[in-house]
């Protein structure tokens, strides 16, 4: 099902992050019974974005109730790279970066591959596409983000 999402197919991957979380894995159970496709989980470190959610052991916790359901986890974090090697071991399947916080994006995007998951990068809405045109290519997963990271019910940006 992973390929399906990364080569074309059009699915549904509802965002975590408005989710009542002191009852996750119910929430996630909600979202998947109700046709989601796949979940994205949204990882803040305060510091990329001014606001702070969760990490590895959480996307393990959720993996561990939910073995067969794909998780992109969408990295709003400085130095993505360093959370890698976690993501992978906590069963993240797509690990989406933001190019404004990568200083190599084709390291990152090998060092995604090298731990068995599929790559994607993020840009905010005010970040030019064109430098995405070096890497595209080795992408699975191309995020555009229509609203600033770092806050959940945001309304569209149209600009």
């Amino acid at each position: 099902m992973v390929e399906q999402l990364c080569k074309g197919g059009c699915m549904i991957g509802p965002s975590i992050l408005n989710s009542d979380l002191s009852r996750l894995a119910d929430e996630c159970k909600r979202m998947l019974d109700a046709g989601a496709d796949y979940l994205h989980l949204d990882v803040m470190d305060g510091h990329f974005v001014p606001n702070l959610t969760f990490g590895a052991p959480v996307v393990q916790s959720l993996r561990d109730k939910f073995p067969g359901v794909i998780f992109e986890v969408h990295m709003m974090v400085s130095n993505p790279e360093q959370w890698i090697e976690d993501m992978s071991k906590a069963g993240a399947d797509i690990y989406t970066f933001h190019l404004e916080a990568s200083s190599n994006p084709t390291q990152t995007i090998e060092k995604i591959r090298s731990k068995g998951m599929h790559a994607g990068c993020g840009i905010k809405p005010k970040t030019p596409v064109e430098p995405l045109s070096d890497i595209a290519s080795l992408l699975d997963v191309l995020l555009i983000m229509t609203v600033e990271p770092g806050f959940g019910g945001q309304s569209f940006m149209l600009t």
